[in-house]
């Protein structure tokens, strides 16, 4: 099956996060240039420069004006980040969701507590995009995960937004993973996915934390079961 164009930063941004940590990209070191990796992976230069903001965000590399981007002189001690996940194994796509369900459920109790009409605004409108991008159908993971940093932002709490975005990478992964599969093998599933996060906007816009809680377990632990049974299908 042929890459979707969005896919092509991520896999790059893992291919290099590698590469850092096997020591072929040693602490201090200068990456190559962005024209040098475009053309060795070849991708464009906006793909590069998308993988290079996700090895920023998980602490990898930094930038440094006018000389370029250098691996960070101490990775391990400042980079919190998400190891890659396989979706094969069930130890580690279980640990992955046990870590992203602890983040989800304290952000929806808490977005349900703290949230602003315009956070509810924004949370409904990646709700809608959704909707939309069922109907075109497309994958809709791009609004999936836009409607879960939305519930983030309505915490008004900068380290769940931090936190967040340090995960960013791992997390959109596992997150196309669960799409994609609905998609593919459970079609008729979709409706009940999308009634899922309706249930957590509904609770929110409710201002009820608890209800909140309890709607963003439930639909992680059901997205923990569409893997599964995807991947049982596939064996």
């Amino acid at each position: 099956m042929k890459r979707q164009a969005r896919d092509l930063p991520d896999d790059l941004a893992a291919r290099l996060a590698a590469r850092v940590r096997t020591g072929e990209f040693a602490p201090g070191a200068r990456l190559p240039s962005e024209r040098d990796l475009s053309a060795e992976y070849a991708v464009s230069r906006p793909v590069v420069r998308e993988a290079m903001s996700h090895l920023k965000a998980a602490g990898l590399v930094e930038a440094r004006a006018g000389s370029g981007v250098y691996v960070t002189a101490n990775v391990e001690a400042r980079a919190f980040r998400l190891h890659p996940v396989d979706l094969e194994q069930d130890a580690s796509l279980s640990q992955v969701m046990e870590l992203l369900m602890a983040i989800e459920v304290a952000a929806a109790r808490s977005a349900a507590i703290h949230r602003t009409e315009t956070d509810l605004k924004h949370i409904r409108r990646e709700l809608l995009g959704m909707e939309y991008a069922i109907a075109s159908d497309r994958l809709g993971d791009e609004e999936d995960f836009a409607f879960h940093q939305a519930i983030v932002a309505a915490t008004h709490n900068p380290y769940f937004v931090s936190l967040c975005s340090h995960l960013e990478y791992g997390a959109r992964r596992v997150i196309r993973a669960a799409r994609s599969n609905t998609r593919c093998h459970m079609s008729g599933m979709q409706d009940a996915v999308q009634s899922e996060h309706r249930a957590i906007y509904d609770a929110i816009a409710a201002s009820d934390a608890e209800g909140a809680a309890r709607a963003a377990g439930v639909h992680l632990q059901k997205a923990v079961k569409r893997l599964q049974k995807d991947r049982d299908i596939g064996a």
